[in-house]
């Protein structure tokens, strides 16, 4: 039974043709579609790759063609409108109102299930502010920062030119240049389209120093000097690792280092280009704290700090040692979350490797602020900050600012097709393809990008003015409430309690993090083996 629908092709393939033949030119209309399955079905039977195809010629192909079909069928037909991973329809739908200045109202109720657990809602005052218009600005750099910069409050997490096109690079610059906000470049280097309308840059260097290395790999002084002391460039970000694949170097192969990638990167064209797992230019808590320190020196004193997703918490703390003991302190902290993107990874790092962003934000905050450090050292938080309420909770629970990036994916017109990896974005944006990026048009794309920063600040401000706060950074945990039983719901200061500052210094004992300091060292990353 299983061969019958390739014999009843088979059969329709010879009466057609016949037909066709003896009678009238008009039957070729059904006889060349099945002479093709035909000539399928005696391929599926003579190849021996697929065993399927094999013991089910042509009509096993009706499951490849089903797989490919799924996730569209899926994201379009099937699921609700807060249902969608990574991001859900509604999620998607603020985004593509705010960026093209639509009003984000909704009618009739909030589709949310109120009573679930896990649900969060923002404690409103009746002493609640207007919530004005609001340009938010803070200072990043420290006491040991001779050239601060005034950065918003939210901006273009990093992404690399490569991993997205060129016109996506250059309209996010430009959107960043109208908005008055940053773009980060990602590990791959400051591009000539980073360049090419003068936005801001956060650059990025990651563990094969692209843009500052030498031949072997090894960071480059002058190259980065060099690159360094463009009026662009506002702040120096070293990459410890990325939330979606942390602990997991990369290989750019050879094929895809073209001219463009290859001056960007510092690299020749058509070599592999590699990032190891870990950095070559420091190995100790201690040596990176200098080599921060080098950096900032290096760039005429411009901010310097480090970006990672939380893993172990001695190594955390063991920074914190090293700041201490080093007397050097990094200028921010940026948090990434498990849940940030990428263009590809393996799937286990994804669902498995590294702290989400709350834990890690929470993790970040306690270390500093029981080290005694926090008032010196900014917080970043980056994943999945697409809407106010996801800012709004990372804020009151620490951080400084947020970053976004498939946020402002989403504000050039990304729809979620999931073929980052493909090179066959059917939006343009993260594919070198010249046809594909034809579509995106770079001054009206830009728009949207500066309009749906404006308008996400200004869901912050309505929210903390809604909370009785004159600005976000008044935001607290315990204005955030969490069910965590049908019956019960808690603040997220009595989930997650503050530490007192220093309190490490004198009674790690005391906190739920006593153990992991204790066996910090600044002298090296791996844990002091516990006393006899």
């Amino acid at each position: 039974m299983r061969y019958l629908p390739f014999v009843l092709i088979l059969a329709a393939a010879a009466a057609l043709s016949a037909l066709a033949i003896v009678h009238s030119p008009f039957w070729w209309i059904g006889a060349v579609p099945s002479v093709f399955l035909s000539l399928v079905g005696i391929w599926d039977l003579v190849q021996d790759g697929h065993t399927l195809m094999r013991n089910y010629p042509v009509i096993a192909r009706v499951r490849w063609l089903s797989e490919y079909l799924r996730p569209f069928i899926q994201s379009y037909f099937v699921e609700g409108d807060t249902e969608g991973k990574p991001f859900s329809r509604e999620e998607r739908a603020v985004v593509y109102r705010r960026s093209k200045d639509i009003e984000g109202v909704q009618p009739f109720g909030s589709e949310l299930d109120f009573k679930a657990p896990d649900v969060e809602w923002l404690e409103h005052s009746i002493a609640a502010r207007e919530g004005h218009n609001a340009n938010l600005r803070l200072t990043i750099g420290g006491p040991q920062c001779s050239h601060p910069y005034s950065s918003s409050i939210f901006n273009i997490s990093a992404m690399s030119f490569g991993s997205l096109g060129a016109r996506a690079v250059e309209t996010l610059n430009l959107g960043a240049k109208l908005g008055g906000f940053a773009q980060d470049t990602g590990e791959g280097g400051i591009s000539s389209y980073h360049r090419k309308h003068g936005g801001d840059l956060i650059w990025e260097i990651g563990s094969g120093y692209f843009g500052c290395r030498n031949p072997d790999g090894s960071f480059n002084p002058d190259a980065f000097a060099e690159r360094a002391a463009s009026d662009q460039v506002k702040i120096i970000e070293l990459k410890l690792s990325q939330g979606a694949k942390p602990g997991h170097g990369g290989v750019l192969p050879g094929s895809k280092v073209t001219p463009e990638i290859a001056d960007a990167r510092g690299v020749t064209v058509g070599e592999e280009c590699v990032s190891p797992a870990a950095h070559s230019a420091f190995s100790t808590p201690n040596e990176m704290m200098e080599f921060i320190a080098r950096l900032r020196d290096l760039s005429g004193g411009k901010p310097v700090g480090f970006k990672l997703c939380v893993g172990r918490l001695v190594e955390l703390f063991a920074l914190m040692k090293a700041m201490k003991q080093t007397g050097i302190r990094p200028d921010f902290i940026v948090v990434d979350g498990k849940e940030g993107g990428t263009g590809a990874a393996p799937a286990e790092f994804m669902d498995s490797v590294g702290a989400p962003l709350r834990e890690g934000l929470i993790s970040v905050r306690d270390a500093l602020i029981g080290s005694g450090f926090r008032d010196e050292v900014r917080i970043g938080a980056s994943g999945k900050v697409v809407t106010g309420v996801r800012f709004a909770t990372s804020i009151a629970l620490g951080a400084d600012w947020c970053n976004s990036a498939r946020g402002f994916m989403f504000a050039l017109g990304c729809v979620q097709s999931m073929q980052c990896d493909t090179n066959r974005c059917p939006t343009g944006i993260t594919t070198h393809d010249p046809l594909r990026q034809r579509g995106l048009v770079v001054e009206d794309k830009a728009k949207r990008v500066a309009a749906f920063h404006r308008n996400t600040v200004q869901a912050l401000v309505h929210m903390a003015a809604a909370a009785g706060c004159d600005h976000p950074h008044e935001l607290r945990p315990e204005h955030i409430m969490r069910r965590i039983a049908p019956d019960r719901a808690v603040s997220l200061r009595d989930l997650y309690p503050q530490l007192k500052p220093g309190q490490f210094w004198d009674e790690a004992g005391a906190t739920p993090y006593g153990r992991e300091w204790a066996a910090a060292t600044a002298d090296s990353f791996a844990p002091l083996a516990p006393a006899a």
